[in-house]
């Protein structure tokens, strides 16, 4: 094992699981919302590249992901495969969404999947009344704008079904086998490939020191430092007590949209970002997989 494996080692007890989530909680809207400020001199797919990239960089630097492929059975790497993709999709459907809707909007969509995967799998009143909550949100919020953006709430929904599958595939990595952080890596390396194509988007950013700096910025406070505390906070939490605190989430992303972008959601959309949360914070995960 690396020195860093072994500080991170030593050092993660004494920091706790919720002071991580808490750091992943900012930064996981702070980038996008500095994003949002790039798009004016790089395409939104080029933003996206730059910030998948960048942080493939890094992990690769800091982390040499690539050695750890040997330790992983063949389901594991299928499972880093998978995770890789869905983080090259799930950060183009986000990014193209957050350039036609508010970010809380996107913020709060972003989590009626994982209420709906909790309905599916306890089908019980708690679940029931936070579904009927998160949906009520979502209808508020889509009643105010889908007229204007259709093509916007579209993607924000891909992005919600994307992130789901995020949550579950990076649970498992977080909690098997080698490092999480290692495995996350990986799977960065494996969504800089999948987005390669991307990369004329970006043609902009080459000849701007300045711009390609920024999109760099971008990539470390999206995909690193959020993804990494995700990583410590999932390998110390139980996946219901992760998901129950993702419920402040949408309300980060009304703050950080009002701070960085001057976003000022109206009192309808503040309502439907309110009945959304409260669903968030109702529901309840399987039984199974509440176990670390």
């Amino acid at each position: 094992m690396n020195s860093s494996g072994v500080a991170s080692r030593r050092t993660a007890p004494r920091v706790p699981a919720t002071a991580y989530f808490g750091v992943g909680a900012i930064f996981h809207y702070l980038g996008p919302a500095f994003a949002v400020l790039l798009f004016a001199r790089v395409d939104v797919l080029g933003v996206a590249w730059l910030r998948i990239v960048s942080a493939a960089v890094v992990f690769a630097v800091w982390r040499k992901p690539w050695r750890l492929v040997r330790q992983l059975t063949p389901e594991q790497r299928w499972v880093l495969c998978w995770l890789g993709v869905v983080l090259a999709a799930m950060n183009a459907a986000f990014y193209l969404a957050i350039a036609l809707l508010p970010l809380a909007t996107v913020g709060a969509i972003e989590f009626l999947g994982t209420i709906v995967l909790a309905a599916v799998g306890v089908r019980n009143g708690r679940n029931v009344i936070a579904l009927v909550l998160a949906v009520g949100g979502v209808v508020v919020l889509t009643d105010i704008r889908f007229a204007g953006a259709p093509l916007g709430f579209v993607l924000a929904f891909a992005n919600c079904a994307l992130f789901m599958l995020y949550v579950v595939l990076s649970h498992r990595v977080a909690n098997s086998g080698p490092s999480g952080i290692d495995q996350l890596g990986a799977a960065m390396l494996i969504a800089a490939v999948v987005t390669a194509p991307l990369c004329f988007y970006a043609a902009p950013a080459f000849t701007s020191p300045v711009t390609l700096l920024a999109g760099i910025g971008v990539g470390i406070c999206s995909s690193v430092i959020p993804y990494v505390t995700d990583q410590l906070a999932m390998a110390r939490l139980r996946r219901a007590t992760f998901a129950l605190m993702l419920s402040i989430l949408p309300a980060v992303a009304t703050v950080i949209g009002i701070v960085v972008l001057t976003q000022v959601p109206s009192i309808q959309e503040l309502a439907g970002i309110a009945l959304i949360v409260a669903g968030v914070s109702v529901h309840q995960q399987p039984r199974e997989t509440k176990e670390k």
